[in-house]
């Protein structure tokens, strides 16, 4: 796939064609896989300062290539779109300034919140227009120790954003997916009854027990994860598919559960590791998703 810099170095005849070659890929791969959507391109962030990400796209080749996905008339995948409308953890580029606002300026806050929101539904509609339905929010609230913000500041500067992007992702016929990696467990009964239809990561690094959340929350919302994503890139495909097929074997009878990575998947993971999650999947998985579905059936 062409990418990032390597994409924007690209004549306009040339990106259109990468454009439909990196569809075509993404769709080979998402068969090859199993896997049940397919994300589109996200736009510019960085990994570390002045280093960009992998897989990103400028903003108007993103829409160009939702489009041409979408008339793909990929019916077996969720095609998603991270497209941002919460407030998240501040980055290390201005995490001390953004620290002494909460405090000092907390309407600064409040206007940031409410500019990500807008623009993030902004964004939402023109995706969900071209077809995609699955609207994603990548927005950190946490890291390993616990949530950023205090109880206080999440209820004013997260929470009546969370149900208003959710409402709105709803009724213009989408799913709304929040991603947070970190511990949650403080807020993750308000997440829940938020509205939105996912959360995604559910971090066992820390501390994020699939079984714990579940027994929080209830059937409330699906969760997505949480195959330890440091194990990917470290460990040995047998640990992959040992680890993988625990986590299986717990939630048969979770129908609200979407097997997947604890956080992004580093480009360095080995497809032999990657692919072993998988495997464990079609062993293991499978028996799941019958469960569930006599379950509805009897429903």
């Amino acid at each position: 796939m062409l990418l990032g810099n390597e994409f924007v170095a690209l004549t306009p005849a040339e990106q259109e064609y990468a454009l439909h070659n990196n569809a075509e890929i993404m769709t080979s791969v998402a068969i090859d896989m199993n896997f049940s959507a397919i994300t589109v391109p996200g736009n510019y962030w960085e990994v570390a300062p002045g280093v960009p990400s992998y897989y990103w796209l400028p903003e108007d080749a993103r829409i160009r290539q939702a489009k041409i996905l979408a008339g793909m008339a990929l019916d077996d995948f969720l095609l998603i779109a991270n497209t941002g409308g919460i407030l998240g953890m501040p980055g290390a580029d201005d995490y001390l300034s953004f620290s002494y606002k909460l405090f000092d300026a907390p309407e600064e806050i409040d206007k940031l919140a409410a500019g990500i929101f807008n623009t993030g539904m902004e964004r939402a509609k023109c995706f969900l227009e071209l077809g995609v339905k699955g609207i994603c929010s990548p927005s950190d609230f946490a890291d390993n120790s616990g949530v950023f913000f205090s109880p206080a500041q999440f209820q004013r500067y997260i929470l009546p954003y969370l149900k208003k992007w959710s409402d709105e992702v709803r009724r213009l016929g989408g799913y709304s997916i929040l991603h947070s990696d970190g511990n949650l467990d403080s807020c993750i009964k308000d997440i829940a009854g938020s509205g939105i239809d996912a959360l995604q990561a559910i971090d066992p690094v820390a501390g994020m027990d699939m079984n714990h959340v579940r027994a929080q929350i209830g059937d409330r919302l699906c969760l997505c994860g949480n195959v330890d994503c440091g194990l990917l890139l470290t460990g040995t495909p047998e640990e992959v598919y040992s680890k993988t097929r625990e986590l299986l074997e717990e939630r048969i009878d979770d129908a609200r559960f979407v097997l997947g990575a604890s956080n992004a998947v580093q480009p360095e993971v080995r497809e032999v590791n990657y692919r072993a999650m998988i495997e464990a999947w079609k062993n293991y998985g499978t028996k799941c998703y019958k469960t569930n579905s006599n379950k509805n059936e009897i429903k």
